[in-house]
């Protein structure tokens, strides 16, 4: 007597039978079995999917930093402004409302002092 066997142990075996299992990536190598947080298959999914995660405030603080650096390139005034005013609007509502991750620890950019040292820079 064989016993039950479900429709998907019956689906396993066929495969196995077929050699559909043989040579697969990894096999006969040991498990990573390194990381034991609980979260280790979203690191090793984001990470084999080319995925980056920041919290809400750390983001905020890398926009800010891409965006000056981004002034430094622009040749017109109004976009300059239009940029420093949709980074102040993020500031203002990340100070407005509860973040998570580590402290903000941004405040506004003070625009026409972005504005002059950029025009100081055209020359």
């Amino acid at each position: 007597m064989t016993g039950y066997q479900s429709w998907i142990d019956k689906q396993i075996a066929q495969a196995q039978a077929e050699g559909k299992f043989d040579n697969l990536a990894g096999s006969g190598k040991p498990l990573d079995l390194s990381d034991d947080s609980e979260y280790w298959w979203v690191r090793k999914l984001m990470k084999r999917e080319g995925l980056s995660y920041l919290p809400p405030t750390l983001q905020l603080r890398k926009d800010a930093e891409l965006t000056l650096a981004a002034i430094k390139e622009m040749t017109d005034e109004d976009d300059v402004r239009q940029a420093l005013r949709e980074l102040n609007d993020r500031i203002a509502d990340a100070i407005r409302t509860p973040q998570s991750g580590p402290p903000l620890g941004l405040s506004p950019v003070n625009a026409d002092a972005v504005v002059q040292r950029w025009r100081a820079t055209r020359g």
